[in-house]
């Protein structure tokens, strides 16, 4: 059990940090914008979900990986709608912070978004073969900053659970594959199906 004097310093620090980022990139012309577009994007996770349904579409030839983006990011979104139900954290309330979107639920801990854009972004270089978590990891997590939606304890915490996420789907994508004898576009369509 963690001490009152403990989680005092944790709020004061992940206030201090988030009205930093405000008066910083969130002052930024366009800043507020984007950042509104990318939570609109990934809210529920529907953003990664379309982009793994393409890639499986368009590339048959990793079809089961990009079928593993959308099962990855809607298994990360469930995790962290979970630990929020039990955490039960609030989202940022002090007067110092701008909120510049509406949110479906008042809870912030874990960031669904960083859970969830964190696990595709993962699985998104794992079938593309490009590096694109270093670009679009941080930048969701500082959105949700700037949007005052989060602290930065929620973003952090919630892109380590999408990184768990993310490599739980992938033992599930090749556990599938050995279990059936699957290969190409079957094995995700069974992960899928299990999920």
């Amino acid at each position: 059990m963690s001490s009152p004097i403990r989680t005092d310093n944790l709020v004061r620090t992940d206030l201090r940090v988030l009205t930093a980022v405000q008066g910083s990139v969130g002052s930024l012309p366009g800043a507020v914008r984007v950042a509104r577009g990318m939570s609109h994007f990934g809210e529920h996770a529907l953003g990664w979900i379309a982009i793994g349904g393409v890639g499986a579409v368009v590339d048959s030839a990793r079809r089961e990986q990009w079928a593993s983006v959308a099962v990855g990011a809607v298994g990360a979104h469930a995790a962290s709608i979970v630990v929020k139900r039990i955490s039960r954290r609030r989202r940022p309330t002090h007067p110092s912070v701008r909120v510049g979107v509406s949110t479906p639920s008042r809870f912030s801990f874990p960031s669904s978004h960083a859970t969830s854009t964190t696990a595709a972004a993962l699985l998104i270089g794992r079938a593309s073969g490009l590096p694109v978590a270093p670009v679009l990891v941080p930048a969701m997590l500082v959105s949700r900053l700037v949007l005052g939606v989060h602290y930065p304890s929620d973003v952090l915490v919630g892109s380590a659970l999408g990184a768990l996420s993310a490599a739980a789907t992938v033992r599930a994508e090749k556990n599938a594959a050995v279990r059936f004898g699957l290969t190409g576009g079957d094995a995700a369509a069974t992960t899928a199906g299990a999920a």
